[in-house]
């Protein structure tokens, strides 16, 4: 087992839900709890330690999450969990607060993890902003946490804006609306998604499992 991976007494991952301040965590928790994992909300990073990952659901806007991860000390605990490679899932705004900083919200920084910037949709004729519900992924590389997915599944999708990594190979899976955006990137033990996977039924499902069980895994 890795040495930055706990277990809870029953041998499940025990995960650090992030609460900004913003939105209902619940579904997300529901999803981890039934994936496996002994959910952790936290507010701060005192349970940081305890915990096998860091999961980082956002809803909102990019400068909203960023001030209130601000608000609550987490901006450095998140940057060096990062640093030393400990599994980390963003979702939406989680895995967009990994770059630079955003076209949303120009003002407020990113964590500066990967580099790159979050753009909004081109406007196009026909093509309706935000970008709401199902589309199917391609993939780009391969990820344990997508083992057992068809070629081409689908996934849920409610976003505006999408980082575009100054690194291609950072990007695991694309979608197409308008344009082939990076729907999903990771490389070592942190990973992003923009779609919601505790939206995305038993592809989702899959999704988070894959995750819950790799925390268990030998690095």
């Amino acid at each position: 087992m890795s040495v930055f991976s706990h277990t809870a007494q029953d041998g499940a991952p025990r995960v650090a839900l992030i609460d900004y301040g913003s939105g209902n965590l619940r579904s997300v928790e529901k999803a981890l709890l039934h994936a496996g994992a002994v959910v952790e909300r936290c507010e701060d990073a005192s349970r940081f330690p305890d915990c096998s990952a860091v999961v980082l659901p956002g809803v909102g806007s990019f400068g909203d999450c960023i001030r209130g991860l601000r608000a609550r000390g987490l901006i450095e605990p998140l940057r060096e969990w990062l640093a030393a490679d400990r599994p980390y899932l963003g979702i939406c705004l989680g895995y967009q607060i990994l770059f630079d900083g955003s076209e949303e919200h120009s003002g407020e920084a990113g964590l500066g993890f990967w580099g790159g910037r979050v753009t909004r949709f081109p406007a196009q004729a026909g093509l309706k902003v935000p970008h709401m519900g199902w589309n199917n992924l391609q993939w780009r590389t391969h990820d344990v946490v997508f083992a057992g997915l068809s070629d081409s599944p689908y996934v849920f999708f409610v976003h505006s804006y999408f980082p575009v990594p100054d690194d291609a190979s950072l990007v695991t899976a694309s979608a197409f609306y308008g344009v082939n955006f990076a729907a999903a990137a990771g490389r070592g033990r942190v990973r992003g998604m923009q779609f919601h996977p505790e939206k995305s039924q038993s592809n989702g499902l899959r999704i988070l499992k894959n995750f819950v069980r790799s925390l268990s895994e030998k690095s």
